[in-house]
């Protein structure tokens, strides 16, 4: 009776392993966020407004190859992903001008 005691307890045991194998999603999927429409607005606020947990690159799209050093001096004019586009990679590339520049 011992040996059908213990056979009834590793089937249930094998059983219990099973069912909490099966709750546990067998490919994950990234966690998406929409871009927001940012064309337009200051590349400073946007970068606040992405929040910390965001990698943002900022790429001037002037064609004057600059750095761009202080964000708030500089507007955005394209986005990647584009605007109301999921966002399923990092970093966000913002491409900027100056406040005056037009975004041709």
């Amino acid at each position: 009776m011992r040996a059908v005691g213990r056979v009834l307890v590793a089937v249930a045991l094998l059983a219990s392993v099973s069912a909490c194998a099966r709750a546990v999603a067998p490919n994950p999927q990234p966690v998406t966020a929409t871009m927001m429409d940012l064309i337009g607005g200051n590349a400073g606020r946007a970068v606040e407004q992405m929040g910390p947990d965001t990698e943002v690159t900022l790429k001037d799209v002037s064609g004057k190859g600059r750095s761009v050093g202080d964000p708030v001096e500089w507007k955005i004019c394209e986005t990647r992903p584009g605007p109301n586009r999921q966002i399923t990679g990092y970093p966000v590339v913002l491409g900027v001008v100056r406040v005056a520049e037009s975004c041709g």
